[in-house]
């Protein structure tokens, strides 16, 4: 009878210890790895870059430094906006230091080449800063979710709030790579569906300083909205010798259809004051917001986060979740339990990620403040309300994202 007992016991222990064993081995190499990559010191820096890779560790900090009993590495690489440069990265990640997921915010030429690679190895590509709506349309992946707005989004709301100011009539001043490219293409489709009209555009390099030919050329055409569709130092230093130019004072409406806040602070409240966009995420938004942007600040030097970085956070966290959930950190039960599981965090509260990969967040429209409306240091929107994200987002059917079931 004892013998019969002590059988019992040592079998169920066994049974245990099998137990935990394979639920361990379903992390494979004994690590979760987390690659950033992002443009760390060019023009786009300031966007996500060093900022988004605090954020991608706050994250995992936030969920405990460890998953399934597994530690998470977070690996950053600088692509330097050059598609070689991004694709080598990602290849050496995957060959060699077998990377979980890569978190990526960089120039759309590198996105477009990492996601193919990514659906290859069937692992997650957690989108957070790039902004071509083809990754989850027709260059769509089952490894792509897109946590942030894309170049539908932006000039669907741009294009609508201009229009309701009485604004027919367009020109474009775009940096010249597929970012521009298909924010140019979509932004010219919503204007002529509306009954305007594109009179003109001209296209910049990347890295741009002097931009006085490309706005002369603007005004000349007469448009009544010139509008300048790229990002980061580009734009800054466009909308800086547009106010040198006094292109608004002789009745030409200056406008972007997207910004992130460091843009604002580089060229001040007296150059930005009175621009009108959308955002999804603000820092000083509500409580919750303010508390983890706080945190972040007391990191970041006092700078405040852009959306692009509270979205590499987000990705990070709402990975971590799934893979605790999934009970392992293979990448295709990972993404069909973050596309299961609504994201919620502090800037997003019950948000559903669509089949294609597009979280449906929601959108604020934002009016940059005048320097006397401002109260300090990085005050400097009025947020005049929320644009659900199936009003704002392009509808599933047409994207044309090929596993998507019609």
């Amino acid at each position: 009878m004892k013998n019969r007992k002590l059988n019992t016991l040592t079998t169920a222990s066994l049974l245990v210890l099998l137990a935990a064993t394979g639920a361990q081995a379903q992390v494979s190499d004994d690590a979760v790895r987390i690659g950033v990559m992002a443009d760390q010191t060019g023009p786009y820096s300031g966007n996500g870059g060093p900022g988004s890779t605090l954020a991608v560790r706050m994250a995992v900090e936030d969920f405990g430094g460890k998953v399934l009993g597994k530690p998470v590495e977070v690996l950053v690489a600088d692509d330097q906006n050059k598609p070689d440069v991004g694709t080598n990265i990602a290849r050496q990640w995957l060959e060699q230091n077998k990377v979980d997921s890569i978190i990526g915010g960089s120039a759309s030429s590198i996105a477009l080449s990492v996601s193919g690679m990514m659906k290859a190895a069937k692992k997650p590509y957690l989108i957070a800063g790039t902004v071509a709506s083809d990754l989850t349309g027709k260059a769509c992946s089952p490894m792509n979710i897109q946590f942030a707005v894309d170049t539908y989004s932006m000039p669907k709301a741009g294009v609508q709030s201009l229009m309701n100011q009485g604004i027919k009539s367009f020109f474009f001043v775009s940096v010249d790579y597929a970012f521009g490219a298909a924010f140019q293409a979509e932004a010219t489709k919503f204007i002529e569906a509306a009954g305007g009209k594109v009179v003109g555009s001209v296209k910049h390099p990347l890295g741009t300083t002097d931009f006085s030919s490309y706005l002369m050329q603007a005004q000349a055409s007469k448009a009544q909205a010139i509008v300048i569709l790229n990002a980061g130092l580009d734009q800054t230093n466009a909308l800086k010798q547009a106010a040198e130019f006094r292109i608004a004072r002789g009745g030409q409406a200056v406008s972007v259809f997207g910004m992130t806040i460091n843009a604002v602070h580089a060229m001040g409240l007296d150059v930005a004051q009175g621009l009108q966009f959308t955002d999804p995420m603000y820092w000083d938004h509500n409580n919750e917001t303010r508390a983890w942007s706080k945190r972040f600040m007391d990191r970041n030097n006092g700078v405040a986060p852009t959306y692009i970085m509270a979205s590499a956070y987000s990705a990070t966290l709402h990975y971590l979740k799934a893979v605790q959930a999934a009970g392992t950190d293979e990448g295709g039960a990972v993404m069909a339990k973050m596309k299961a599981t609504p994201i919620n965090d502090f800037s997003m509260k019950n948000v559903r990620i669509r089949e294609d990969g597009q979280t449906m967040r929601p959108v604020y429209a934002a009016l940059v403040k005048t320097p006397a409306e401002s109260k300090g240091k990085y005050d400097y929107y009025t947020l005049k309300g929320e644009i659900p994200g199936e009003q704002v987002f392009r509808p599933l059917a047409e994207g044309g994202c090929d596993f998507v079931k019609k």
